[in-house]
């Protein structure tokens, strides 16, 4: 057989999953992305958000109305959603669980006080218990 123009493997390497060809490999030292992200680039989340926070201008009752684009997408779902249009209806209805329970989670207190905490408030409600004692006393 002719020589394939690839470099010889030991005999004994198996080349396979996990198992990449030397050459092939990252060199040691030296990173897999050399020139990384441009800075000044941004992610989908921050294009996405400064976009929805884009000013528009619509006639609403006549007048004419500066709103977000977020705004203005939420008030066309729920129009659609209130003419019938069951998906924008089922959406509708997705995106209001999801926001309810949001705002449930963020009623909740986050965590009970820890042991330290409860020293300390402990110590609070006797020196104001001593105080309220020492004021009826005079």
């Amino acid at each position: 057989m002719a020589n394939s123009g690839r470099p010889k493997q030991p005999s004994d390497y198996e080349i396979g999953y996990g198992k990449p060809p030397v050459r092939s490999r990252f060199k040691k030292g030296e990173s897999g992305n050399p020139h990384g992200r441009p800075k000044g680039t941004l992610n989908f989340s921050t294009v996405l958000l400064k976009t929805l926070r884009e000013k528009v201008v619509i006639n609403e009752n006549g007048r004419r109305t500066v709103i977000t684009k977020l705004e203005a997408s939420a008030k066309q779902l729920v129009n659609k959603a209130a003419s019938g249009d069951l998906r924008a209806l089922s959406q509708l209805i997705g995106i209001t669980l999801t926001v309810e329970q949001s705002a449930a989670e963020e009623m909740q207190p986050k965590e009970a006080l820890n042991e330290l905490d409860m020293k300390v408030m402990l110590k609070i409600l006797k020196r104001y218990d001593q105080a309220i004692k020492k004021a009826g006393e005079k």
